[in-house]
Parts: C-alpha cells; sequence; structure tokens
C-alpha cells in the first residue's frame, strides 16, 4: 500500500498532514498504539532531521507498507554544501549515499562531493563582530538529536544524494 503524497514546506505547511498519513498507514495495517507511536515518531524525526540539515525545505513525503513492514519515503531538492552533505549521509545506517552503488553512481559521487562548496561562515560583517564584543552568540551547529532519535527508533536509514535531489528512506518492521 502506497499512501498519497503529501507536500511540506519551511513554513510547517503539510506536517501535520504527513504525520497523520503515518497514523492512516498504522491503522490500515491494525498497529497496535504503541507501534502506532513509534511510527508516527519516525516520521517525525525524519522531518525535522531533514529540515534541521538541510535548512529551506519543500519536500514530498509518503508511506509505504507491506504486511508490518513500512517504508517512511521523502524527497527533496536542495543545495548542499560539504558540511551538510556529510550530516545527512551520516544519519543514513551505512553512513553512505545509496545512490553511489554502481560504476557510473560512484563517478558522479565522486565528482559531486569534489565540486561541494565549503560553507560559508562569514555571514556576520566584522563591524558587527565588534559591537557584540560583550554577548553570547548562540552555536549555529546541529545537535544531531533528530538523528540519535531516528536511528534508535528506525531498522534503517538510507540516504540517497544526486545532484540537488536527496530521497531519505526510513524502514520499520513491527513483530
Amino acid at each position: 500500500m502506497k499512501s498519497d503524497v503529501i507536500k511540506i514546506d519551511n513554513s510547517g505547511n503539510g506536517f501535520e498532514e504527513a504525520i497523520a498519513q503515518a497514523t492512516l498507514s498504522a491503522a490500515f495495517r491494525s498497529l497496535s498504539p504503541k507501534d502506532t507511536l513509534h511510527l508516527r515518531l519516525c516520521a517525525e524525526e525524519m522531518l525535522c532531521l531533514a529540515r534541521s540539515v538541510t535548512g529551506e525545505m519543500s519536500a514530498s513525503f509518503w508511506v509505504e507498507s507491506t504486511g508490518r513492514q513500512f517504508s517512511l519515503h521523502m524527497t527533496t531538492q536542495t543545495v548542499l554544501d560539504r558540511e551538510k552533505r556529510e550530516q545527512l549521509l551520516s544519519s543514513a545506517t551505512s553512513q553512505k549515499n545509496e545512490a553511489a552503488k554502481t560504476f557510473l553512481g560512484k563517478l558522479r559521487n565522486a565528482f559531486e562531493e569534489a565540486m561541494c562548496s565549503e560553507p560559508d561562515y562569514s555571514y556576520i560583517p566584522d563591524e558587527a563582530m565588534s559591537d557584540l564584543a560583550n554577548h553570547t552568540i548562540e552555536s549555529t551547529e546541529w545537535d544531531k538529536y533528530e538523528q540519535s532519535v531516528l536511528q534508535k527508533v528506525s531498522d534503517n536509514v538510507k540516504i540517497s544524494i544526486s545532484g540537488s535531489t536527496v530521497d531519505m528512506t526510513v524502514e520499520k518492521r513491527f513483530a
């Protein structure tokens, strides 16, 4: 069974509908309340992870299930610098790009990695820094919370990066 495809954006539009699709898919397969909660958690953390790492997001989300095996899918178009790319791939169970399995896929992946830009941290002008001398600046570093929760509650996380397209699949099997 494949659920409806839900469009999600940065403003949070579609987020609740995506979670509702996960819940409906669980109900369709007669999952227990506890298992339904686990599937919802997988969906929530998957979407939050993608938004945390990529920043901007215009994504499609859907659920596929066969028996008690569920696959949550999300695909989005985004511009990734080297750091964001590494963060996404570190979220995968295999820590590898699933799109780089064939010879041509590996070749394309190598070119994309080589062409990735370095992250730009020069967004605060020097003259503004002097005004901030006695103020604490919050770290903008990603805390990996979503990644750790997702890896704990799911069975497998796959990340496929091809050009500006990121595909994420979270798999969960219920006994």
